[in-house]
């Protein structure tokens, strides 16, 4: 499918997503290394090379792999008055066939929480996962504790679904998470009355 191997270019109000590169690797490591306290609550442990140039170009090289092969779709969040790295939305685990479904996860950096910059990417990427990519269901999951991470879901369209047991590893111990969905079409709340 062409579709896959093309530049992948998402326009939002504020922000340009698109495919990580190799020369992102400073603005990568520098959000990551300043936002290390902020992020570290909500993530798994970062192995001893995380912010490696070495792990990174690996990174690079698994993008490319997965964006080629249809198996995953991570994006950079770029501010467009800046070109400034904001954070970063990850479609994965995409699955073809009768499912047509992926996961999505996603990171923001620490200066540029609560500002709205997520919930205006993941509405852009969830529209293309609908319109572009053709999925059905989108699913998340996150801590019970995090308030923020459950509005961005909520404002953007997902609905609670349950708790999934020892979900995750994070922050170095297993965790409960809360599971989320987002559907192309949608009905579950409605009566159909009226």
């Amino acid at each position: 499918m062409l579709l896959r191997r093309r530049k992948i270019r998402i326009e939002t109000e504020r922000m340009t997503l698109r495919l990580p590169e190799h020369g992102d690797f400073r603005a990568w490591t520098g959000l990551r290394a300043e936002s290390r306290a902020f992020l570290g609550p909500w993530e798994p442990v970062w192995s001893a090379d995380h912010l490696s140039r070495k792990a990174f170009t690996n990174r690079i090289y698994w993008v490319q792999r997965a964006h080629a092969g249809g198996t995953a779709l991570p994006l950079f969040l770029i501010r467009r008055e800046d070109q400034a790295l904001l954070g970063a939305v990850t479609v994965d685990n995409i699955r073809r066939g009768p499912s047509q479904a992926a996961t999505i996860g996603y990171w923001i950096g620490a200066p540029f929480a609560r500002q709205g910059y997520m919930s205006e990417a993941l509405c852009a990427v969830i529209h293309h996962c609908f319109s572009v990519l053709d999925l059905s269901r989108i699913e998340s999951a996150c801590l019970p504790e995090n308030v923020a991470s459950r509005g961005v879901l909520e404002k953007c369209g997902y609905k609670y679904e349950g708790v999934a047991q020892s979900y995750l590893q994070i922050n170095g111990r297993w965790r409960n998470h809360v599971l989320y969905a987002n559907l192309r079409a949608d009905r579950r709340g409605r009566t159909g009355a009226g």
